[in-house]
């Protein structure tokens, strides 16, 4: 890689900062009716963005909830394409109170950029944008060709979204796709994703008498909501912490030993994680490791459970009804559709007399995996060590970006995670921030990546 373009990179790094404060302005809320317009205005500002750096057929396209923005740069002939994806909402910014600085008046401190989508998605995005102008203005080319697809609904689960990539599956082809939206191990330890937990999340709802009981009247004689919820809770999980739902584990696909031995090179303990977390021990799936349980084994957690009197004080009464949330975290091989029935069958079974109960499916998305000696995998390993210069991890994340199986069964095409972020830069909660280290050493990788990747696609 040309050397001017770190010299670039250096020479403009406060312009691109002022640059990335006027989109971090915008207060892209896209679960907020009445932030409607604004995700409207950062679509915008996100299209003429990409015109500036001489991206072409920039488009912003309407759909059902909120746009979705293109562009294109395809004058590298016989060169690979990539679909650069991300997205400009952003979460809501409660509890305010919170807030050490206002969350959409961007303000750098300690070396951090403040404000929210600083790290959670519009400065990651930013940097490809940036990356890419570098290379433009530096040597008037581009080594490989370049799609944009940043979309506005990331934060709501992106409804409209695959819709969208269906019906536009010629526009979006590419040979490999690259999401900046995940990140590092930690500070100074650069990582590739390569897989990410699916996920199907119910709402269980357990009724009973018409209304609240007194407990004095009808206390041992009708079905208290809260206990039959709770035995159909505790009835989820053994005292190993295996899932107990049957068929849950039938299809899982399990490590290869390579995986196995990538993990156990990372180095992390059950104590670093007791310290970072303050737990007393660590708990979960008997046979595995901590690192496993979280990357890739499913999961069921109860997300919340309530019911009967909130109050200060005491209510003596029986509830009329009581409720839960559960999410399941789903591995390569899980349908989500498939867990649902499993549940749906556990709860009814396990449902005690007296009681009925309903459940709605909440949400849900498919498990994703690349293999990790993939070249375009191994050459984002290749460009973060040019730049941090220490080895690359090869990992898994526990969470979910529903989008990314999409691509994957839709487009069919190779997906690199390559994130910027730091685990603790409070991404959709108050202080949300993104370090400026890692904001140049990042533009610096993706230009790296890009030239990479020329030579291994």
């Amino acid at each position: 890689m040309n050397q001017s373009i770190i010299t670039y990179l250096t020479k403009k790094r406060e312009n691109h900062l002022e640059e990335l404060k006027e989109l971090l302005a915008i207060p892209s809320i896209s679960s907020l009716p009445e932030h409607k317009e604004d995700v409207q205005k950062a679509a915008i500002w996100v299209a003429n963005a990409l015109q500036e750096i001489g991206m072409e057929k920039v488009e912003v396209h309407q759909t059902k909830g909120h746009p979705v923005v293109y562009g294109e740069w395809l004058k590298a002939e016989g060169k690979p394409t990539v679909l650069i994806y991300g997205h400009y909402d952003v979460q809501p910014v409660d509890p305010l109170h919170l807030w050490e600085s206002p969350p959409f008046g961007a303000e750098i401190r300690d070396r951090k950029i403040y404000a929210r989508g600083a790290s959670d998605d519009k400065g990651q995005v930013f940097m490809h944008i940036k990356a890419l102008q570098a290379i433009l203005e530096t040597t008037g080319t581009l080594p490989i060709n370049v799609k944009f697809l940043i979309e506005g609904e990331e934060e709501v689960g992106s409804p409209n979204l695959p819709l969208f990539v269906e019906e536009n599956k010629e526009l979006l082809s590419s040979d490999v796709i690259v999401i900046s939206d995940t990140s590092m191990i930690e500070h100074g330890k650069p990582a590739v994703c390569y897989g990410l937990r699916g996920l199907c999340g119910l709402q269980i709802d357990v009724k009973g008498a018409k209304s609240d009981l007194h407990s004095g009247l009808y206390g041992g004689a009708v079905q208290n909501p809260i206990h039959a919820l709770a035995e159909i809770v505790s009835s989820f999980h053994n005292e190993k912490g295996q899932i107990t739902v049957e068929g849950f584990y039938d299809k899982v696909a399990e490590l290869t030993a390579a995986e196995e031995a990538a993990y156990e090179s990372l180095g992390i303990t059950d104590q670093s994680f007791i310290e970072q977390l303050e737990v007393p021990e660590m708990f979960g799936e008997e046979g595995y490791t901590t690192v496993e349980r979280t990357w890739v084994r499913p999961t069921l957690e109860v997300n919340g459970i309530y019911g009967g009197f909130q109050e200060e004080g005491i209510k003596t009464v029986i509830p009329s009804e009581a409720h839960a949330k559960i999410t399941c975290r789903l591995v390569p091989n899980q349908d989500p559709d498939e867990i649902v029935e499993l549940l749906q069958k556990h709860i009814q079974s396990h449902t005690p007399p007296g009681v009925t109960v309903n459940i709605t499916l909440l949400d849900k998305g498919a498990p994703f995996v690349t293999p990790f000696d993939h070249p375009a995998i191994q050459a984002a390993g290749r460009a973060y060590e040019k730049v941090y210069h220490v080895p690359t991890s090869f990992t898994r994340m526990g969470g979910s970006i529903p989008i990314v199986a999409t691509f994957d069964q839709i487009l069919r095409k190779p997906v690199v995670l390559m994130g910027f972020g730091l685990p603790d830069e409070n991404f959709h909660a108050p202080n949300e921030h993104f370090h400026l280290e890692n904001f140049d050493k990042g533009l610096e990788t993706l230009c790296y990546y890009w030239y990479e990747l020329e030579q291994s696609l």
